[in-house]
């Protein structure tokens, strides 16, 4: 029972909703009578009712913009930027000192004085006595104007009667080798070799005592 009820009021709640929606009120149907009436025969039975003119909603219009006129960008020259001059320091340069001349001397330098020439040696002068395996040998020279004069022996071997002949044989050439170099270089005596070496030896000491 509970069920037949429900689907009672469904069908019933239904079927009003369907006769309210067919049912259309009558005002409508002469207000459309009438103006059908009105526009077709022109008779008076009709009320006129003004024609609803849809109401125009103004489109909402939007005033244009006035446009400024564009401006044109002036273009970037390509003209390249001239350099500035560098400027110059303007400080100057310390200038170089100037270096003077030197003054020659106004006197001329003195010539150079001649060396005097040395004063000549005379005299009497002694060697050192020369040892020899024989015997001791010195020499005696004289000197006159820088030059050996003359020779002698002062000491000479004596011990044997050979040491005797051997200097009577070699003191007078040892004297005259002498007295012809003006010096120490002789050539000797063959045979005296010993007494011919110590005459050398104290002839070289004798020529050194006297500035020779």
């Amino acid at each position: 029972m509970g069920a037949a009820k429900a689907t009672l009021i469904v069908v019933g709640t239904l079927g009003g909703l369907g006769a309210v929606l067919a049912y259309s009120p009558p005002h409508k149907s002469l207000v459309l009578g009438g103006n059908l009436s009105g526009n077709l025969g022109g008779g008076a039975g009709g009320i006129p009712t003004p024609a609803q003119t849809p109401a125009q909603t103004p489109a909402q219009t939007s005033s244009p913009t006035p446009t400024s006129p564009s401006v044109a960008t002036p273009k970037e020259s390509s003209t390249p930027t001239q350099a500035k001059p560098v400027q110059k320091p303007t400080s100057k340069p310390a200038s170089k000192p100037v270096s003077k001349p030197v003054s020659k001397p106004a006197t001329k330098p003195a010539p150079p004085k001649k060396s005097a020439a040395p004063a000549l040696i005379n005299g009497t002068f002694s060697g050192s006595t020369a040892q020899t395996a024989y015997g001791p040998v010195q020499v005696q020279i004289d000197v006159k104007n820088s030059k050996i004069v003359a020779a002698r022996a002062l000491q000479l071997p004596q011990s044997t009667q050979r040491d005797l002949d051997i200097n009577s044989q070699a003191i007078p050439i040892l004297i005259s080798e002498t007295v012809a170099a003006s010096s120490a270089d002789i050539q000797g005596v063959s045979g005296a070799s010993y007494t011919s070496q110590g005459w050398y030896d104290s002839l070289v000491s004798a020529i050194a005592n006297a500035g020779l």
